[in-house]
């Protein structure tokens, strides 16, 4: 009786050591590769593991040299099947037998795959084939582990916060119609059943910079000391915007019959800079932010939300580095904790174990207001000029009398000066169409500026705002 019980308390200690493992409070760090001056993967790990103290790290893909950087350093490892492989995977059994025996089985159990994502933000992808295809897909890589005794790594995928209907109040949270019933009923279903996650990124940032009058900043950044919201439906108060995004979508889980998935925070950051049309994005913030919700995430015991107190949610922060390659707005490279070169964008220990008080100081912000006045679109200093003509062509081709000053006998046409003719067909491409979500970037040859380019007769469009 006395072996049985021990035998008993032995095994339960495993199971509990397993558990807390598989779902331990420590933040990781998702690392893109879309920049053309980044640390060797080698090197990357390095920092990572001894710069940022991350015990986990989330790549996009599942390259084989971060794979092998990666090998026996302990640190839990999310690998992803990209997202143009969904619809070939979803129909042949035999292809994710093939991903799974190219891409983790060489590598695994010395590197510690952990998780495998099956597409990036699929839902927020106006593809329908692709959405009814992903959850088969999941099934059919989850088949091709199981098979290849792969049996420690949890399938899922990540949403952005846009699946949602409806988020505000968060308990009214609901999926959107489009995908509810057809995709992600199906796919809760797989996940309750693998006992796996739900992949979710929240970003504070962006529902804050787009309302910023009505949102408190503090309350974006975990800062807030006064101000709080109650849900009328529910009773409960939030102090933060992350938990009323992160709750909305529990509840939406909730009314499609599944209360217990868990939630992995897979992205949550905020821009430590920008253009100049985007507010408050600058390394007080983003240091402000990341901090607040390492000490948030990494917490013991766990904090969890108002709708799950004391749950633990796993996390990475995003990103790794500023990638200089990424497309869109300015914030989109600028996410990184590190630069290039290695060296801190502001200093952060995602074990959470650094006091604040031995971070040094940060800079004051100059742009959680904002920018009022004229913005230009121009050439990026260093642009590769064999490029201009093309994306020249391009922005001419897209409105109304786009480029008709820049036409021969004209007052901006200058024979010869392409960088002058391409930065006025920039800037009067993005005075026509920013509100229509035109973006001053033409693949990284352009750069928002707030001093005027015209020069004689020759006036330059400009963004008013």
């Amino acid at each position: 009786m006395q072996m049985g019980l021990l035998h008993l308390l032995v095994f339960s200690s495993v199971l509990v050591a397993l558990c807390g493992a598989e779902i331990s409070s420590k933040v990781g760090v998702n690392y893109g590769q879309l920049g053309n001056d980044l640390p060797s993967p080698a090197r990357s790990v390095r920092l990572i593991k001894h710069r940022l103290k991350a015990q986990r790290v989330k790549i996009y893909d599942a390259n084989p040299r971060i794979l092998r950087a990666l090998r026996y350093t302990g640190i839990r490892v999310s690998v992803m099947v990209p997202n143009e492989l969904i619809n070939a995977i979803a129909v042949n059994q035999t292809l994710a037998d093939s991903w799974v025996v190219s891409n983790v089985v060489p590598f695994y159990p010395a590197t510690k795959i952990r998780y495998l994502l099956v597409g990036n933000e699929i839902l927020s992808v106006a593809d329908n084939t692709t959405r009814l295809n992903l959850v088969p897909a999941m099934r059919k890589v989850k088949k091709a582990l199981k098979r290849h005794r792969v049996l420690k790594v949890k399938v899922g995928t990540p949403h952005a916060m846009d699946v949602l209907a409806s988020s505000y109040p968060p308990s009214s949270g609901s999926f959107r119609p489009d995908v509810s019933d057809r995709v992600m009923r199906p796919m809760l279903h797989f996940l309750n059943r693998t006992k796996s996650f739900f992949f979710l990124d929240v970003y504070p940032y962006f529902p804050w910079s787009s309302d910023p009058k009505n949102i408190d900043l503090d309350y974006a950044l975990f800062e807030s000391k006064n101000v709080t919201f109650t849900d009328p439906v529910t009773g409960l108060v939030y102090t933060n915007l992350f938990d009323q995004m992160v709750d909305a979508v529990i509840f939406a889980m909730k009314k499609l019959g599944y209360p217990d998935i868990r939630v992995w925070i897979a992205e949550t950051g905020w821009p430590n800079a920008g253009d100049y049309d985007q507010i408050g994005a600058n390394i007080y913030n983003a240091a402000t932010y990341n901090r607040n919700a390492v000490k948030k995430l990494s917490a013991r015991p766990a904090i969890g939300t108002p709708a799950r107190p004391g749950w633990v949610l796993p996390s990475f922060v995003f990103a790794l580095y500023n990638e200089n390659q990424k497309t869109g707005p300015g914030t989109e490279r600028h996410f990184g904790l590190l630069y290039p070169n290695g060296s801190f964008v502001y200093e952060i220990d995602l074990s959470g174990e650094t006091p604040e008080r031995e971070y040094g100081p940060l800079p004051a912000p100059t742009n959680n207001e904002p920018y009022k006045g004229k913005i230009w679109c121009v050439v990026a200093r260093g642009a590769n000029r064999s490029a201009l003509g093309s994306a020249l062509s391009y922005a001419c081709s897209q409105g109304n009398g786009t480029c008709g000053p820049i036409q021969p006998g004209k007052a901006c046409y200058r024979r010869g000066s392409l960088v002058r003719r391409a930065s006025y067909a920039f800037s009067s491409y993005w005075a026509q169409f920013r509100k229509a979500g035109g973006s001053c970037y033409f693949n990284g040859l352009a750069t928002q500026t707030i001093e005027d380019p015209s020069y004689g007769s020759c006036k330059f469009p400009a963004v008013t705002l």
